[in-house]
């Protein structure tokens, strides 16, 4: 089994349990379930809900890319930024359709997992940015 990993934070992402789809060879898309979770359980899930205006995740995002780039191997530098620019684009044209999350550390610095639907609007998926995850053999 596989877990990913956040570069920044270490914060655990996810692992291979759900399906993996690597989109551009820049983000990975992992197919999710929606849990309802009763009243009063004490669940610890890992990930929180951010609310964020647009501008302000176009400035988290532009900090993020430039820390994650510096851990980077130079010859990844260049298809990092044109692959991340391009996808990031895509994103912005639908900001409205994602939900935003964090890790468990709640890092404003560390990665943001992006939650949307597919065109069937009922099955979600997270996008993580691959070059900001490490992948741990457990």
């Amino acid at each position: 089994m596989l877990l990913y990993e956040d570069v920044l934070t270490g914060d655990e992402m996810f692992s291979d349990a759900f399906p993996i789809k690597l989109v551009d060879d820049i983000v990975f898309e992992v197919e999710c379930q929606l849990v309802t979770v009763k009243a009063g359980a004490d669940v610890d899930i890992g990930a929180n809900p951010s609310a964020e205006d647009q501008d302000e995740a176009l400035e988290d995002g532009a900090g993020y890319m430039k820390a994650v780039k510096a851990k980077l191997p130079e010859d990844r530098h260049s298809a990092f930024e044109s692959g991340a620019s391009t996808y990031a684009k895509k994103v912005i044209g639908k900001f409205k359709d994602y939900e935003f999350y964090t890790g468990e550390s709640m890092n404003p610095d560390g990665m943001v997992a992006l939650l949307n639907y597919r065109e069937d609007g009922c099955t979600p998926y997270f996008t993580f940015w691959k070059d900001g995850l490490k992948a741990v053999k457990l």
